[in-house]
């Protein structure tokens, strides 16, 4: 499963869901969440980031952004540092499954906009074989990679208290436990 769905960092304005969440947060992190928790186990699971992510500092003590003043980038960035949280957090839980994500690049998608640097043939790759592949590199778990290669990730991401309170957050929230 490829949990690729995710809305952008230039809304200038929170958008809530019915349920008062931020619609950033609901759309990048509990979706995947709610999703993961609810299918059979996988072989595979692969979860889109951001390099963005690294650039935050986010903790789960606002995921709603309900006490902060909004900032479009910085939730967009928060999303995809948890989506590292939540591919990690699952690599530790469920041993048997590869679970791993990712950053595209920044690409001139929608969201990317026409004078992002990546490359567009580049962007899709990563994942496919992620999600696919036999070879070595492939087959590993709670890792973070950009263009089919291993990256460092924000070094936070690899704290186990840090994806325990996000997973007990996020079932807090959706009202659905992740299966051990």
């Amino acid at each position: 499963m490829i949990h690729n769905a995710g809305v952008g960092y230039r809304e200038r304005e929170r958008l809530e869901t019915e349920d008062g969440l931020s619609h950033v947060f609901a759309i990048n992190v509990l979706a995947p969440y709610i999703l993961t928790a609810l299918i059979e186990k996988p072989d595979r699971l692969v979860y889109l980031s951001s390099g963005m992510h690294r650039g935050t500092n986010a903790d789960v003590s606002d995921l709603a952004w309900r006490r902060r003043r909004w900032n479009g980038s910085e939730a967009y960035a928060e999303s995809k540092f948890h989506d590292v949280l939540l591919a990690f957090a699952i690599a530790r839980r469920w041993p048997s499954v590869l679970s791993n994500s990712l950053e595209p690049g920044w690409v001139p998608t929608r969201m990317g906009g026409p004078g992002a640097p990546d490359d567009m043939d580049q962007a899709h790759r990563t994942q496919a074989w992620l999600a696919t592949s036999d070879d070595l590199g492939a087959r590993v778990t709670g890792r973070y990679f950009y263009h089919m290669r291993e990256r460092t990730p924000n070094p936070r991401t690899i704290d186990p208290n840090l994806q325990d309170a996000l997973i007990a957050a996020c079932q807090k929230l959706s009202r659905i436990a992740l299966p051990a």
